[in-house]
């Protein structure tokens, strides 16, 4: 889209009845542009049409009348109308036509639907084309209708918008709240507990005014962190039902979020149960009054109590809607209760009131109460730890978080406002009625100052009570004896009994509602497996009546059985534990500094939030030290277990954030230090191809890098680019996934290329970051070579002067088998489809001899359908079986358990280092790595190098004690003497064989016609060079003699890569000799290093 916002196009003059976009055609002649270069206005910049028509390019405009439907238009996305005559697909370019900007282009405008999740309940997920779609040349035989052109040009048409349209259809009947119902509401009732009308007062007789005051703002400043902390996280996306436990597990990942989940779910249950026990006591205490106990005080409360649970489980189950209805009355009841309350205080005080220490506003008593006066076992932090339970229930509104309309917005703005009002609620109260009432009064209105008495000096005794006997003999009414003094002082005393039961029955049902939405989100992400079975949801809302059935059984089971007053701290600390990750989630994803964490909420500091998280796990333990312990074991091992099991879910956590971070800092770090003999590991890239075809290489490779090297498995695809690239995209993630499921340290690289030796080229030249290169090429070896096209050989030679040319060492591993066992995945898959076919067929065969059955005449009707089917049954039955039986036929069980040799534990044995040639260390280096690995533990080593025979004792003096200063071990060292030697007959005559197709035999021939033969078979091994290196051909063959006669039993054999000169040894004469070197032999490792030491003796 171009928008021309020059002057004049601000200034024409537009019809009054316009309200859209003006859309013009523009004339881009030669006259036009010359008109538009002539004209003395600045210079427009449009953006440039890809389209072949200049005379359909469009310009869309808008009047300064019509600014607000221009953003009206960048909000909702839709498409600006166009004149009739364009058409949403051009036939003549054979291009989609995207209306929007008047190009032709497949490109989308911005829209929220691309960015949306599968299964999203906001919206359908819609695909954006693709990059492939627009890089790409259009096909010459797309047809497209103008509709279907019009919706993938914008963006909406995809298979399953259907389906997806009719599911918000079906979501119209779901109840969502707004921040004032749905969080405000619910935080304030559930802040305001019953703690409001009967311990504050005691609180601020203990504590005083100003220490009460500093108690309230402390837990204040507990819970005011952690909801900035909240409102953070939450703004941070889309926020769906779970709560704490789905903010929690969003941000630092299923270990820490599924530990504190299932023990905030659990919290909250048993939070029911107090709640519901504490109204009812309460009614208990008033049928002792009215002397109407039913059995006595603890029946009653467990009758009282089952009968309440089982009310508000059929609130709950009603709806949320009915939920929120009878919050919002129990709202009303108790702020009636605290009005009743301030009015009170300056209702005039009674003879009656006063005796009981209540004397209206007085400046005495506000100078009285202001400092501390802490009874016996009493102090500072055992006040605050009664007090704070009273400051929680912060989260009431998120835990619901999946029943509101905009969490993002409501979260924030209702949970902070509702800490805001109940704090100066709490402060109103604990100043009011420490300025009203004294600490300690007998409640006998004869108690007066007579004249001529001495006065004790307290603020009664100035008011005309003495109180003084208080000092010596217990009282029943003051601050520090009466917990109905907010009863007493308010205007109308039932209503405070009101107050109280609303406080106690509102965070009874909040509470029973929390429990089941945070149980139900912690079950659908299926961490505990066990307990998927409480994930499911009934009716438009998605209630969880099982996690309802569960929550009341919960809470009937501890009204009955529990000692609540046991239970209640570790139920505190349940709920600090859960503010403290939070907290913490919000300073770890800020210190991670991911690019996805952008909250809209910005009142909020990544230090404050880490202060709020180590004091609230500092508050655990002054509210209950054995309690905090407690909570950190449970936790601590639900993390274990959550880890060990290891749920196949990706959240894009800030511990990924962090460890990326992390692993950048430390790479980067590592680069600064220059690389020393003692740190050198083996870096290797292994030419597997993808992993799982040749798993016996990656399987000894990972046993001498596991955990101490690197491991990239590295496949090059060769072919047409465009195919290539497509297939290479496509398995990334899955063989790198193949890799991650069979537990095997290791990368996987792949490249696309146009021969095979330039990628693996680039893999040696591109892999790795940093100081984290590989210094070690592993290959197999080529056991086809003679079958094979010479080019195939050519290359696989390449390879290894590649490696040396970029100073790499080189393995290369020999099994007899082979290690290519792609055939056989492919027959393994070829079997696995079958018998899913079989098993399919025989269940509709099932299926339908059942409806045969009970179908009683209708299933008369039926029968030619159901003949057809069993008469093709055993033809396509003996198909399967005829085509098992071939492939089992032509299963190579060999090959099988060769790619598994290296799994497996390896037998006592020897593991044989013929350490022929000093190559820096690598050939004895990997093999004592091998002997550290549990599976080659019961391997010795033997060590075998060439020598004189006539010093044969000394030589092996000196290699022991090279060895020893190198501190490896070994069982036994052998100095071959005699490997220079010529071979037997019959060896070199099998040698001889071997490479008589490939050698040129140019001295049997004239001058000219061995010219001949030299430029057409240029790779063919001339006499010349065969007598050249006569010697080390013989060095092969005997070696290959000497290996039989001493590693014949061994379990495995490492041996020093010969090296081919570049431009003297050709590539079939080298190949012959890797042939015969390590023909008829246990797995054999030829290993050559870059002639750089990697083992040291220097501490």
């Amino acid at each position: 889209m171009s928008l021309n916002n020059s002057s004049n196009i601000f200034l024409d003059s537009v019809p009054s009845n316009t309200n859209r976009f003006q859309v013009n055609v523009i004339n881009e002649n030669h006259e036009s542009s010359a008109a538009a270069n002539d004209n003395t206005d600045p210079p427009h910049y449009e953006e440039t049409s890809f389209g072949d028509e200049a005379q359909k390019r469009l310009r869309i405009s808008f009047r300064p009348g019509n600014q607000e439907c221009y953003d009206n238009f960048l909000q909702s996305g839709e498409t600006a109308k166009t004149d009739a005559s364009f058409h949403a697909y051009d036939s003549h370019t054979n291009t989609y036509y995207l209306q929007t900007f008047g190009h032709n282009t497949m490109d989308a405008v911005p829209k929220i639907e691309y960015y949306r999740n599968t299964g999203s309940i906001s919206g359908p997920k819609v695909n954006r084309p693709s990059l492939l779609e627009i890089h790409e040349q259009l096909a010459k035989n797309v047809a497209v209708t103008p509709s279907s052109a019009d919706r993938v040009a914008n963006g909406d048409g995809i298979p399953g918008d259907e389906q997806a349209e009719n599911k918000e259809d079906n979501q119209a009947g779901v109840v969502k709240f707004g921040w004032v119902k749905g969080v405000l509401v619910r935080c304030m009732l559930n802040i305001w507990g019953v703690m409001l009308f009967i311990r504050l007062s005691w609180i601020v007789g203990e504590a005083g005014i100003g220490l009460g005051v500093l108690i309230i703002l402390l837990s204040t400043m507990v819970t005011s962190i952690t909801g900035l902390s909240t409102s953070a996280i939450a703004t941070n996306g889309f926020v769906r039902g779970g709560g704490a436990y789905y903010l929690i597990s969003r941000s630092l990942g299923p270990e820490f979020g599924g530990s504190i989940g299932l023990i905030f779910a659990f919290a909250n249950a048993v939070a029911v149960a107090m709640y519901v026990v504490g109204f009812a006591e309460t009614v208990v205490d008033l049928l002792k009054e009215s002397d109407s106990m039913m059995v006595d005080p603890t029946n009653d409360i467990r009758i009282i109590g089952s009968i309440t649970v089982v009310i508000l489980l059929g609130i709950s189950v009603a709806g949320m809607e009915w939920e929120a209805k009878a919050q919002v009355i129990l709202l009303v009841i108790l702020l009636i209760a605290i009005a009743n309350f301030f009015i009170g205080t300056v209702i005039p005080s009674n003879n009656e009131k006063k005796s009981r220490g209540f004397f209206n506003y007085q400046a005495s008593i506000f100078a009285e109460n202001f400092g501390p006066h802490f009874t016996k076992g009493e102090g500072f932090f055992s006040v605050f730890a009664i007090f704070f339970p009273a400051a929680t229930g912060i989260l009431a509104g998120a835990n619901i978080s999946g029943d509101l309309e905009d969490p993002q917005d409501a979260i924030p703005r209702g949970t902070m406002l509702a800490i805001f009002i109940t704090t100066v609620v709490y402060l109103g109260v604990a100043i009011c009625v420490g300025a009203c009432v004294v600490r300690d009064a007998t409640g006998n209105m004869n108690d007066t100052i007579i004249s001529g008495m001495n006065c004790n000096g307290s603020a009664a005794c100035g008011l005309g009570y003495d109180f003084s006997r208080c000092r010596h003999e217990p009282c029943q009414y003051g601050l520090m004896n009466n917990f109905q003094v907010m009863s007493m002082v308010s205007g109308f005393g039932p209503l405070i009994t009101a107050g109280i039961f609303s406080a106690t029955l509102s965070s009874a049902l909040a509470s029973l509602v929390s429990a089941p939405k945070v149980f139900q989100a912690l079950c659908k992400d299926n961490i505990y497996k066990a307990l998927q079975f409480f994930a499911k949801g009934y009716g438009k809302n998605n209630e969880p009546l099982r996690g309802y059935i569960l929550t009341f059984l919960i809470a009937m089971a501890f009204i009955l059985i529990a000692e609540l007053n046991t239970i209640a701290p570790i139920i505190s600390n349940f709920f600090l534990a859960s503010y403290a990750l939070i907290n913490f989630s919000c300073f770890h994803a800020s210190y991670a500094k991911s690019p996805g964490w952008r909250p809209a909420y910005g009142i909020y500091n990544m230090w404050v939030s880490l202060f709020g998280a180590v004091l609230c796990c500092a508050v655990m333990f002054v509210i209950n030290w054995w309690a905090a312990v407690i909570t950190y074991v449970i936790e601590f091992f639900l993390y274990v277990y959550v880890t060990y099991k290891k749920p196949d879910v990706n959240w894009g956590s800030s511990t990924q954030a962090l460890s990326y971070v992390s692993a950048l800092d430390n790479a980067l770090e590592l680069t600064t230090v220059e690389d020393h003999v003692k740190n050198f590991r083996p870096q290797c890239i292994v030419l597997t191809g993808g992993p799982m075809t040749r798993p016996a290489l990656l399987d000894i490779t990972h046993a001498f890098t596991k955990n101490s090297g690197l491991c990239i498995c590295c496949e090059v695809f060769v072919g047409p680019r465009k195919l290539c690239v497509k297939e290479m995209n496509g398995g990334m993630a899955k063989k790198q996934a193949w890799l991650i499921k069979n537990k095997i340290k290791a990368f996987y690289a792949a490249v696309a290329a146009d021969c095979f030796r330039d990628g693996v080229r680039s893999l040696l030249q591109a892999s790795g970051l940093g100081r984290m290169k590989p210094n070690t090429l592993v290959i197999g070896y080529k056991k086809n070579w003679r079958k094979a096209p010479l080019t195939e050989t050519e290359n696989y030679v390449g390879i290894i002067h590649d490696a040396f040319d970029f100073e790499i060492g080189v393995v290369i591993v020999r099994i007899s088998q082979g290690f290519d066992i792609s055939q056989v995945l492919q027959v393994q898959e070829e079997l696995e489809r079958l018998e899913q076919e079989r098993l399919a067929l025989e269940a509709t065969i099932k299926d339908n001899e059942c409806e045969e059955e009970s179908g009683g005449i209708r299933g008369l009707f039926k029968k030619a359908g159901k003949l057809n089917i069993t008469k093709t049954t055993p033809k396509k039955d003996g198909s399967i079986n005829t085509i098992q039986s071939m492939h089992v036929g032509e299963f190579n069980q060999k090959l099988v358990e060769a790619s598994t040799q290296f799994k497996k534990k390896q037998e006592k044995g020897t593991i044989d280092v013929w350490w022929l040639f000093d190559d820096g260390g690598l050939t004895l280096l990997i093999p004592y790595i091998l002997t550290l690995r549990k599976k080659w533990k019961d391997c010795k080593l033997r060590i075998y190098v060439g020598g004189k025979i006539n010093r044969i004792e000394e030589e092996k003096i000196a290699m022991a004690s090279l060895l020893s200063k190198f501190r490896i071990k070994f069982a036994d060292i052998h100095i071959i003497g005699d490997i220079n030697i010529k071979p037997n007959k019959e060896s070199w005559k099998v040698f001889e064989e071997m490479i008589e197709p490939y050698r040129l035999h140019e001295s049997c021939k004239d001058l000219t016609t061995a010219e001949k033969l030299k430029r057409e078979t240029p790779w063919k091994i001339t006499d010349a060079e065969l007598e050249a290196v006569k010697e080390k051909s013989y060095r092969q063959v005997r070696l290959n003699e000497l290996l039989q006669e001493h590693s014949r039993a061994a379990n495995l054999i490492v041996l020093s890569l010969p090296v081919a000169r570049k431009g003297s040894i050709s590539d079939l004469l080298y190949m012959a000799w890797l042939e015969i070197l390590t023909k008829n032999l246990p797995p054999v490792l030829l290993v050559r290093g870059n002639h750089k030491n990697v083992l040291t003796f220097y501490s």
